[in-house]
C-alpha cells in the first residue's frame, strides 16, 4: 500500500453531521477523486464526531489541516479540483472554529 499524498475525513458520526447528508459527502469526494484518477495519491475516510456540531458536514484535508463546514455533494467537484490537486483551498467553504473572547 502506498502513502497518501493527502488524506480527507469526513465526519459521518454523532448526532448532527448523519443527518445532514455527510454519507453522501463522503460519497462524492470518492467519486470524484476516482474520476480525476487519483485514488492511489489522496484517501477519503469516514471519520468519527469532529465536535463542531451544527457546522456540519464537516470535512477537514490533511496535510494542510484544512477543515471546510456546511459542505455538500455538489461541493466535492470545487474541493477535488481547487483543493486537492490545485493546492488552494475552497475559502467560501473553510470553517474556522470560533473561540471565546
Amino acid at each position: 500500500m502506498s502513502i497518501y499524498e493527502k488524506h480527507v475525513f469526513v465526519c459521518v458520526s454523532g448526532k448532527v453531521c448523519p443527518t445532514q447528508g455527510s454519507e453522501a459527502v463522503w460519497q462524492s469526494l470518492r467519486d470524484e477523486v476516482k474520476a480525476a484518477g487519483l485514488i492511489e495519491k489522496i484517501r477519503v475516510n469516514k471519520s468519527g464526531c469532529l465536535a463542531q456540531c451544527g457546522n456540519g458536514p464537516m470535512a477537514v484535508c490533511y496535510p494542510e489541516q484544512t477543515w471546510y463546514g456546511h459542505v455538500t455533494p455538489e461541493d466535492a467537484p470545487e474541493i477535488v479540483r481547487e483543493h486537492l490537486i490545485g493546492d488552494k483551498p475552497v475559502e467560501r467553504l473553510r470553517y474556522v472554529k470560533k473561540t471565546a473572547e
